[in-house]
């Protein structure tokens, strides 16, 4: 009886650690089809489905229809190459929808460049 109790909780014991020890490994390159003029830093990135997202589109006369999956809000583009000088404090992603004036930019994917 208590072999049976025993190596029921060493069984669950293992499968906890081994799902407890999955880790998930933030990608550091940028996604396929990103160009260098699709790199943003970004104040927010939120969902299609946030509320700013509505807010912000609705005073900016945007359909609601265009905009699908991750939303970059309040957005700059980041210059590349030797002397630009270019930094992001906040979070860097590639955005390859439609940019209205870096206030929504659609399409993005976060990404880790070490600026």
């Amino acid at each position: 009886m208590f072999a049976r109790i025993s190596t029921i909780i060493a069984i669950l014991f293992f499968a906890m650690l081994t799902a407890a020890s999955v880790q998930v490994v933030p990608r550091t390159d940028p996604p396929d089809g990103c160009s260098v003029d699709d790199l943003y830093c970004c104040n927010d990135v939120v969902g299609d489905s946030d509320p700013m997202v509505g807010t912000i589109a609705g005073l900016l006369g945007i359909d609601l229809g265009l905009i699908e999956g991750t939303v970059g809000l309040n957005c700059s583009p980041i210059k590349t190459g030797p002397g630009s000088g270019s930094s992001c404090s906040s979070q860097t992603v590639c955005c390859t929808g439609n940019n209205f004036s870096g206030l929504i930019v659609i399409d993005c994917s976060p990404i880790n460049i070490n600026l």
